[in-house]
């Protein structure tokens, strides 16, 4: 016989319809058994896979098209991560992708459960072995249970951020980077006990590079006098001298951080389309003035409230701190400057501080060597160290609570569609060294301060 003539007679491969998987010996345990294991397992790694070998391969085909689908996104947002982090994550950082992710999940939860249950026919459970029947419908059960699960707690998640990021940011103004950088006012605010109204004890500039994340932050005490403003400012037309020259302020004390307290009470007619820009009056005056002082324009700011903060600190399970001073929570001081009838210190070394302690460490105004301009710099640190040390397990496992103590914490104007680019810019700052300067005394005075030279440091710095 020809060689021809052999491979002819040859027998054809099984068709998929003659195999094991699609029409198996019902009647042989030991191989319906092995055949449920595979189908599980292909189930679990590919879904779809069960289905185009064993059941209706155009529903196989279209499920195995999903797959796929996913797998490629998947694909696409590990290598977007790594290339252009901003668009990424501009999708969960705003109201319509959440929308759109909600969708998704509810979705997928459906097709999960239509695919499982067929799944779990296709197995032909009463004709595998007792002990595989049990093992593989529990299998199954988990896998159903735990899809469902994360795809309806991931719809809530979803459901949370979206609200959240409406209390919190607006859908206000678009600026533009300034010399290819993003300044943005950093305040923490606190309305103390017999005060008037929130003042800000904390002032600070975060200058990030729009495309590389470089960060720069600028650090001012809130008691410069006097203060400029910048040009174009409703303040510098009726305080052109700078604010506090002469004297000259409308509240008990005329330095940086009366600005807020003066405009908010007295003069919030000088800036009408604050409220509608998701800011308010005195606000927009302490960017006026923190422009003038640095020299540098600011597109958006954040005001942190330091009595909320104690709540976010344990909403996200405490900070870690390394302190560096003895300092008193509570008590009063001697009239020699001593702390006096303090029961508990926060003591130096490396501390995990709750919410309260957190708060006393960035509050705390007495002490050996304590100082306003410490204070502040420990309140700068606090705020840092919050923002190093958030990760993605901690807020996944505590989102509520963080969502909630976030949403009663921060305020700012920054508009929801720019989210997903400082989130990205955030994530390639967190694999730099950052730079800090502090405009404090004793080589930057607090009384009339040479701004010619601050000016100058700060474009240094940034370039």
């Amino acid at each position: 016989m020809s060689a021809f003539a052999m491979r002819r007679a040859a027998p054809a491969p099984p068709s998929a319809a003659g195999t094991p998987l699609r029409d198996p010996d019902v009647l042989d345990e030991r191989m319906m058994t092995r055949r449920g294991v595979w189908l599980t397992v292909l189930h679990l790694l590919i879904p779809g896979s069960a289905q185009a070998l064993a059941g209706d391969r155009r529903f196989g085909r279209l499920a195995l098209g999903v797959w796929l689908a996913g797998a490629i996104a998947l694909v696409a947002a590990a290598v977007l991560w790594f290339v252009l982090p901003q668009l990424l994550l501009t999708l969960p950082t705003n109201a319509v992708g959440l929308t759109v992710v909600q969708l998704l999940l509810a979705a997928w939860a459906v097709w999960w459960l239509v695919l499982t249950v067929d799944t779990l026919r296709l197995l032909r459970l009463v004709r595998v072995a007792p002990l595989a029947r049990g093992l593989l419908g529990a299998v199954l059960a988990v896998a159903l249970v735990l899809g469902l699960g994360g795809a309806g707690w991931g719809a809530w998640a979803a459901g949370v951020a979206r609200g959240t990021i409406g209390t919190v940011f607006g859908s206000g103004r678009y600026a533009m980077p300034a010399d290819g950088r993003y300044n943005i006012m950093l305040l923490g605010g606190d309305a103390g006990a017999g005060r008037l109204g929130l003042r800000p004890d904390s002032i600070s500039v975060i200058s990030l590079d729009a495309l590389t994340g470089d960060m720069v932050t600028f650090g001012l005490p809130r008691d410069l006098d006097p203060i400029p403003f910048s040009a174009g400012s409703p303040m510098l037309a009726k305080y052109p001298d700078g604010y506090g020259a002469h004297g000259r302020c409308n509240v008990d004390v005329c330095q940086l951080n009366s600005i807020y307290t003066e405009v908010e009470l007295k003069d919030p007619q000088l800036y009408p389309e604050a409220k509608a820009q998701h800011s308010r009056p005195g606000i927009e005056a302490t960017r006026d003035a923190v422009e003038g002082a640095l020299g540098i324009p600011i597109q958006y700011y954040v005001l942190v409230d330091m009595g909320s903060f104690e709540h976010l600190i344990d909403a996200l399970g405490g900070v870690t701190i390394d302190v560096k001073q003895r300092l008193p929570i509570g008590g009063g001081v001697a009239a020699d400057g001593t702390p006096t009838g303090v029961k508990v210190w926060i003591e130096p070394g490396k501390q995990h501080l709750n919410g309260n302690r957190a708060l006393w460490y960035a509050r705390s105004r007495h002490g050996i060597g304590n100082s306003d301009y410490k204070r502040m710099a420990r309140q700068r640190e606090l705020q840092q160290a919050i923002l190093r040390q958030v990760n993605p397990l901690t807020v996944l496992t505590r989102f509520e609570r963080v969502a909630k103590a976030g949403s009663k914490t921060v305020d700012t104007d920054i508009p929801q569609g720019l989210l997903g680019e400082f989130a990205g810019l955030a994530v390639k700052t967190r694999g730099q060294k950052t730079k800090t300067i502090e405009f404090v005394p004793p080589d930057y005075p607090q009384g009339h301060p040479d701004y010619e030279r601050i000016h100058a440091v700060v474009q240094k710095a940034l370039r």
